[in-house]
């Protein structure tokens, strides 16, 4: 039984009904956890026409702009579904965002104000060890910001526009992991390190331990999420 809750949001008055379905239907999906849980997502139209409160036309333009995005996929007979990747496809996935992480990191160096270094300092000052463990999920969404906020500091919009297409993903499985095993320990004293050479202005430094990190979470990826195939 599907029980992944897809929650659409109110339409924006200002906009086409296409744009509006797609933007509120894109955003549904990027916040749905798609790897934590078994069962594949489907999408019922009639229900989303419903929620959405359009007619079937604009869902469908919306439907078609994402399948083509690679956010979902329709098949005969069967009906419309969220896209989930296999373990190995997303392992390749994360080694790409590694490399284009790593790069962001290096342009925050040289283009990030004090403002931006501070706002990832608070984001991270509040966790501590004894404390991690009650707050996983709450690490996890700050552990996606964090990221985010690295890539729209470097001022590069061809990074953000790259990342931006795996982000459903990235969010996805970054959430699902931080709950494994020791993972939220690992990767708030890696994020910490992060900080450590972003602070003293390193890009070399920086870009290393952004990419370390990213890549280490595919090699979790690989040795220990089977139930992705």
């Amino acid at each position: 039984m599907n029980r992944e809750r897809f929650a659409v949001e109110p339409l924006d008055q200002g906009m086409s009904f296409k744009a509006k379905a797609y933007q509120s239907l894109r955003h549904a999906i990027t916040q749905m956890n798609i790897y934590g849980q078994a069962n594949e997502i489907r999408l019922d139209e009639r229900r989303l026409c419903e929620a959405l409160g359009v007619s079937r036309t604009p869902v469908r333009e919306a439907m078609a702009l994402l399948e083509q995005e690679g956010f979902i996929r329709s098949q005969p007979r069967r009906g419309i579904f969220v896209v989930r990747k296999s373990k190995a496809e997303l392992v390749e996935m994360i080694t790409v965002c590694a490399a284009l992480e790593g790069m962001a990191a290096r342009l925050f160096v040289e283009n990030a104000t004090v403002e931006k270094l501070e706002i990832l300092h608070h984001a991270f000052d509040k966790y501590t060890k004894a404390e991690l463990a009650q707050h996983v999920a709450e690490y996890s969404d700050a552990n996606i910001v964090f990221h985010q906020s690295i890539v729209q500091a470097s001022g590069s919009t061809l990074i953000a526009d790259l990342t931006d297409r795996f982000f459903i993903h990235m969010r996805a499985i970054r959430r699902v992991t931080m709950g494994i095993g020791d993972r939220a320990d690992q990767s708030i004293h890696e994020h910490r390190e992060i900080i450590d050479a972003l602070a003293s202005r390193d890009a070399d430094l920086a870009e290393r331990r952004v990419r370390e990190h990213t890549l280490g979470l595919a090699q979790y990826v690989e040795r220990h999420c089977d139930f992705l195939d």
